[in-house]
């Protein structure tokens, strides 16, 4: 029965996809055939995409034409990577203050694909994407999904917080037929909504799960600590939030299946995504250029961390060029023993907004500082650090089962340690961490 309702599920997407043209289904097919191509024939891709993106953006674009201009980059001579140098970076309050002039006068605004960015980092943004370039990101996602065995017609449990809820006959046939999803809603996790979702799950039998990455590991301890082991999915896949060591452990466990963790944004789609070595996430190359920049936008050594900036090498309805995502990341020094030619991010460090300051003016990692003491001292169920003043660092924590008086002195002595005894710590009893109004959650937050 499982292979019929599989075929009905693949039957019901590639009618659809007919319907609709066929882009994905042949940007899949390409996204295959690159796989494993030389660096050269990547590179050669990248620079005939760019080449035709720099032309539209010049010719369509209020914002990116007089800083094509300015750069000296002409349009209808040859381009190459090393001419995006030239270029200056794009931000989020550009987009915000300017939106209108980044949109190709090319494309009526009402016929753009739209969408908004939950603004967790202090700006939202009104993001429009020309439909070509959606059927691509369609595409990429398609091509990740199947490195964590999720292929068209595999029925699906969402770890997702606002879950869509089919109302009309047309979106519960669709529902059924193409998206073929429950939904544990991230905002309402609790024993009792977590033992309903187990219920549906072993009535509608997913294959594979997906959705936030911690919520994935909440949902995962809540089953490794009730020894309910009936869950198999075939692939899990962890994306929107970074995803800490120890919780890709305990996921791991609950579900007797090795986790593909995946990284994207709204503005671009999939930007990187593991394949079965879990060695890095492999680039989407073929769809962006990404680089990795110091503090004064230059390229930092490969195995050194910096700011990621992202050029959208498939919307030409509102063109992003080098576009400062506001996250930090790892390029590796070598590639995947997969065979794979696309280039490895080794690994996330976080946002920008959720590294904390010291007062000798130093950086501190807050994400990787909450795992590291996760792990260190027991007693923590979940942690969150606040720092609203360069003096002073409230931590909110939330008792584990090992807890004990000495282990919020264990917490304060490590982060004396980091900090110096100039910054001002304090512990704030809470039974749980808040969440964004998207579901995610932040475990680091710099105001100033």
């Amino acid at each position: 029965m499982k292979i019929i309702d599989k075929l009905i599920g693949k039957f019901a997407y590639y009618l659809w996809e007919t319907k609709e043209g066929g882009n994905r289904l042949a940007e899949l097919k390409q996204l295959h055939n690159l796989e494993y191509a030389e660096s050269d024939k990547l590179k050669q891709l990248q620079e005939e995409k760019l080449a035709r993106l720099i032309k539209h953006a010049h010719k369509t674009s209020d914002w990116y034409r007089p800083l094509i201009e300015q750069a000296k980059i002409d349009p209808e001579k040859k381009i190459i990577l090393e001419d995006l140098k030239k270029l200056p970076i794009t931000t989020k309050m550009d987009i915000r203050e300017n939106t209108l002039r980044f949109i190709s006068t090319d494309y009526p605004l009402n016929k753009l694909v739209t969408a908004k960015t939950g603004g967790s980092t202090g700006v939202s943004l009104n993001l429009y994407f020309d439909e070509l370039c959606q059927q691509k990101r369609n595409a990429a996602q398609m091509y990740a999904d199947e490195l964590a065995n999720w292929e068209i017609g595999t029925r699906v449990a969402a770890v997702w917080g606002n879950p869509p809820v089919a109302r009309t006959f047309k979106q519960k046939l669709r529902s059924y037929l193409l998206e073929r999803t429950i939904y544990l809603d991230t905002m309402d996790l609790n024993p009792k909504s977590m033992t309903a979702f187990i219920k549906h799950w072993q009535q509608f039998q997913p294959e594979v799960i997906f959705g936030h990455s911690h919520s994935i590991f909440i949902f995962a301890k809540y089953l490794v600590e009730n020894k309910i082991q009936a869950l198999r999915p075939q692939g899990i896949v962890t994306t929107s939030m970074m995803l800490l060591d120890h919780e890709r452990v305990i996921i791991e466990q609950a579900f007797n299946c090795r986790v593909t963790n995946r990284y994207g944004c709204e503005e671009v789609g999939l930007i990187a995504v593991e394949c079965d070595r879990h060695e890095g996430m492999h680039i989407n190359s073929p769809h962006i250029i990404l680089e990795c920049l110091d503090a004064n936008d230059q390229p930092v050594a490969r195995g050194a961390p910096g700011k990621l900036v992202i050029t959208d090498l498939n919307n030409f309805g509102m063109p992003l060029i080098r576009y400062r995502v506001e996250d930090v990341g790892v390029f590796a020094d070598e590639p995947c023993s997969c065979g794979r030619t696309t280039p490895l991010l080794k690994r996330l460090e976080g946002r920008i907004a959720d590294f904390l300051k010291k007062t000798d003016g130093g950086q501190v990692a807050g994400v990787s500082l909450v795992e590291r003491t996760l792990t260190k001292i027991a007693g923590i169920e979940q942690m969150q650090l606040v720092q609203e003043k360069l003096n002073e660092i409230i931590i909110n924590r939330v008792k584990g089962a090992e807890y004990t008086p000495a282990t919020d002195q264990e917490l304060i002595a490590e982060f004396s340690e980091v900090f110096g005894e100039a910054v001002s710590l304090t512990i704030n009893d809470v039974e749980k961490i808040p969440q964004e109004k998207s579901g995610k959650y932040r475990f680091s937050i710099c105001k100033i």
